[in-house]
């Protein structure tokens, strides 16, 4: 008898979630206009620019041209020499090199600025700590479009123009100002009271700050560094400035800037450096996309 009440008990229980929470979906009208309508609207709106790309770059000139024959959402003779001419004939490699490169330090030093940057401001509670806060973050909305005429003349000056370190050293500016504002938000999630215990047992706070703060914001830190990779990785006016030999080229300027000849566009050419170029992207969220959604709800609700 005791368990017979039991399962009515959770049956009840059961019905009464179905009916306040999810219960409104056990239709199905209702699930394809709540759910799969939308959903169907998300995954091609996502899905349909890389599968216009992949199409593009397998697809001979022919039908790239010839629509009254050939179907421009298909392909019928598919064709690799778009990638082969891109990976041996041009200097896509060097760029893909590069941008990697660039990327990887220009993330690493925008994070140990900003971790140091963040920690200041959220744990040791100097006069106008919020101010200074609220200051960099602003920072962030200024344009690219203004800052890279005076850092121009700063790359001049210091001799870096047409060399990496050109890039490496100007994307900070504004990688720094949201990774720290990402961050103050994750080390402001942490309890203070282990930073306490650990000031009592005589720990300075450079061993605070390694030892407990920032094992404890590894999703945090994974969440900073996939968006500055990501904005690194992407970024197009100071590259384009900063940069004008082939070989020193990353590969959203060397495409654009080396595959488009006057009013001649090789399509198949350019949908091909574009996707390869997307794959790191999508692969580096593909495997930190649990610590990236959790640390950026962790920010936005503190």
């Amino acid at each position: 008898m005791a368990e017979i009440k039991s399962a009515a008990i959770k049956k009840t229980k059961r019905q009464e979630l179905d009916e306040g929470g999810m219960g409104y979906l056990q239709s199905l009208p209702r699930r394809v206009v709540t759910v799969y309508l939308p959903l169907l609207v998300f995954v091609i709106v996502l899905l349909f620019p890389f599968y216009w790309m992949t199409i593009t770059a397998i697809k001979p000139n022919l039908e790239m041209t010839d629509y009254a024959n050939f179907n421009p959402l298909w392909v019928v003779h598919p064709t690799f020499e778009h990638i082969r001419y891109l990976l041996f004939d041009t200097s896509y490699p060097g760029w893909l090199l590069n941008t990697i490169i660039i990327s990887t330090a220009a993330t690493f030093l925008s994070l140990l600025a900003a971790v140091f940057a963040a920690y200041a401001i959220e744990r040791l509670r100097f006069s106008g700590a919020r101010q200074v806060g609220l200051a960099i973050f602003l920072a962030y909305l200024v344009p690219p479009s203004i800052l890279f005429i005076p850092l121009s003349v700063m790359v001049f000056n210091l001799g870096l123009y047409d060399t990496p370190f050109a890039l490496i050293l100007t994307y900070p500016t504004f990688l720094v100002p949201f990774c720290t504002w990402l961050l103050m938000g994750y080390f402001r999630s942490i309890p203070f009271e282990l930073e306490e215990c650990a000031l009592i047992d005589g720990a300075s706070r450079w061993q605070i700050l390694i030892k407990i703060v920032l094992p404890l914001s590894v999703p945090g830190l994974i969440s900073a560094g996939i968006f500055a990779f990501t904005l690194s990785w992407n970024e197009f006016i100071y590259a384009l400035t900063f940069i004008q030999s082939s070989e020193n080229k990353t590969v959203p300027v060397g495409v654009l800037t080396e595959l488009v000849r006057s009013d001649v566009y090789e399509w198949g050419a350019l949908m091909a450096g574009a996707l390869i170029g997307s794959l790191p992207v999508v692969v580096l969220y593909s495997f930190f996309v649990e610590h990236y959604v959790s640390s950026m709800t962790g920010a936005v609700k503190e």
